[in-house]
């Protein structure tokens, strides 16, 4: 499907090289906010006390959010629970308090702006599971990109995996120089939508790859450049079906799925954004200078010699 075809190929690749730089400096950026800010990582990886309560009713979100915040506390997190009237309070270590205490001080507060709560649970997370859940989504971001490399492997070429992977990583990077720039939350729905990022971005590079070795059997009188000018122009119709579509179902959690969700559908949204921009223009021109070829697509056919005895 498409909404419109461009009939003259677009130079991308005359421009390759400042597409290459600016993409450089993005990641070091990102990289330099990492290291200097660092990731403000919620409950699930510091550790801390999860409090569960329950309403007759569907409970009030921010006039919980608003106790809370009366009573002192701060980095809590408040969210539905299985259904509108159970609500999870997350709160962070605090040393001066035991997990009892900690409850009782909630209730209290909750009962004074917001009445009506009963206690289910009182939950305590140690750094210790929270050290775990790092280390495993630390694995997991590792074994989707070893998978990745070795699915562009074996489909297409080495220099094709490498220059995915690369792209993609710029996007994960990035993601997480915006979440350290600007100290977001970084909780395990984020995680998620990293790695949700990893296969939707490397989605887009199989699609514009698939162009390349489509023009390089087909159209044999274009050069490097020109192919891979050719594969994108022609799927560019395609990129913004799917980026834009997908793109309003995120802006839609964004905007109206509440602070559940919200920071979850912001890494969403950089991700998507910037995905675009490297499956297409840093992915491709990757791709050139690594040295890609029509002669790397081509079949060899081998000659059968008929040895007269």
């Amino acid at each position: 499907m498409e909404f419109f075809r461009i009939k003259k190929d677009i130079p991308f690749m005359r421009h390759a090289l400042k597409f290459n730089i600016i993409s450089l400096v993005t990641f070091l950026l990102a990289v330099v906010f990492l290291f200097s800010k660092g990731l403000h990582l919620s409950v699930e990886f510091t550790g801390g006390t999860l409090i569960e309560v329950a309403y007759k009713q569907a409970a009030d979100l921010e006039k919980i959010r608003g106790s809370l915040g009366k009573s002192g506390f701060n980095d809590y997190v408040v969210q539905n629970f299985g259904s509108s009237q159970d609500v999870m309070i997350r709160l962070p270590l605090k040393s001066d308090q035991n997990t009892a205490q900690l409850g009782e001080s909630v209730m209290k507060s909750l009962n004074a702006e917001a009445p009506g709560a009963e206690l289910r649970r009182v939950e305590f997370v140690g750094p210790q599971v929270g050290k775990e859940l790092a280390e495993n989504g630390a694995m997991a971001l590792l074994l989707v990109i070893i998978g990745i490399v070795i699915y562009l492997a074996f489909r297409f070429e080495w220099r094709f995996s490498v220059s995915a992977i690369i792209a993609n990583l710029h996007d994960v990077i990035i993601i997480l120089g915006f979440f350290a720039l600007f100290q977001w939350e970084f909780s395990l729905p984020v995680l998620a939508a990293t790695l949700a990022v990893l296969g939707y971005s490397v989605n887009e590079s199989v699609v514009v790859f698939d162009r390349v070795r489509e023009t390089f059997k087909k159209k044999r009188g274009l050069t490097t450049p020109q192919v891979l000018d050719h594969a994108i122009t022609s799927t560019i119709s395609r990129t913004i079906i799917t980026h834009g579509s997908t793109q309003i179902m995120v802006l839609s959690m964004l905007l109206f799925g509440g602070e559940t969700l919200y920071y979850f559908s912001l890494a969403l949204t950089i991700g998507i954004c910037f995905g675009i921009y490297s499956s297409v223009l840093v992915a491709s021109p990757l791709v050139m200078w690594l040295g890609v070829s029509r002669e790397q697509f081509m079949q060899v056919k081998k000659e059968k010699q008929e040895i007269v005895v």
